[in-house]
């Protein structure tokens, strides 16, 4: 596999996982459009416990807090959203499951990929433009734990994107794109790690070397700073740039696959 081709797979993680443009779809093309060999599950295990822990360190300070006072106070705010977040895991969880043998014979191929990023731009522009609000995570309920579930569980097609699909569903329910960003960062920490767990029972310690480590490593430092970007840049701007990225992106790999 060599150095240089794990770091560029844990850059693509780490910043596919957060940025609403989907991190499956682009390990995909990677692979498909350079011409490399899909790297196992025990490779796919590393990629996600780095964007996992990106997500545990940026927001420790706020994990702390949540953890401490649903703990202390069992109706508190946090313990309420805490549980919310678990429901909100349910669907997407479920349809992993359901759909994973599904997902990898018939959803990642070239003509798939690139329409599921071609058609989720265009629901993702339309729902910016059109909805979004001031509703922060202290409005987050049970009806928008479910919605948003729902619509994560769609990421399980390569180009939908997990971050896209829950932003736009808290978009739609009238959260502000920066809350939308927030609570769709800590509903990636159950889904990512229940995928760690189902995965790590396949992993064999005799594959980890130095590309693996690298990997990681690599995951782990562009998710942090694509949480960081992101999070910054909707407090002032809008989806269009990653719309319009997502777009010629799918083109791309139409033009690729049909002409070239």
């Amino acid at each position: 596999m060599g150095i240089i081709n794990a770091f560029f797979l844990g850059l693509i993680q780490g910043v596919g996982e957060f940025l609403p443009i989907s991190s499956s779809a682009h390990l995909y093309l990677y692979s498909y459009l350079l011409g490399f060999e899909y790297q196992g599950l025990s490779f796919d295990v590393m990629l996600h416990m780095g964007t996992l822990f990106a997500i545990f360190i940026y927001f420790f300070s706020d994990l702390k807090n949540i953890f401490l006072n649903a703990v202390k106070d069992f109706k508190s705010y946090e313990a309420k959203f805490l549980f919310y977040i678990f429901i909100a895991t349910i669907p997407g969880a479920v349809a992993g499951v359901l759909l994973e043998n599904i997902a990898e014979r018939v959803f990642r191929t070239p003509q798939i990929v690139s329409l599921s990023l071609i058609i989720f731009s265009f629901v993702m522009f339309f729902i910016d433009r059109k909805y979004g609000g001031s509703k922060t995570e202290k409005d987050f309920n049970l009806k928008d734990a479910i919605i948003a579930g729902v619509f994560q569980s769609v990421a399980i097609i390569p180009g939908a994107s997990r971050s896209g699909m829950t932003i736009i569903a808290l978009l739609l329910m009238g959260y502000s794109r920066h809350s939308s960003a927030r609570i769709s960062f800590f509903m990636a920490i159950p889904i990512i790690f229940g995928a760690g767990i189902f995965e790590i029972r396949k992993f064999s310690m005799v594959s980890l070397n130095g590309e693996f480590i690298i990997a990681f490593l690599s995951s782990f430092l562009f998710g942090i700073l694509s949480i960081k970007f992101l999070l910054s840049y909707l407090r002032t701007n809008n989806l269009s740039i990653f719309v319009i990225y997502r777009l010629l992106l799918g083109v791309l790999v139409i033009l690729k696959y049909f002409i070239f």
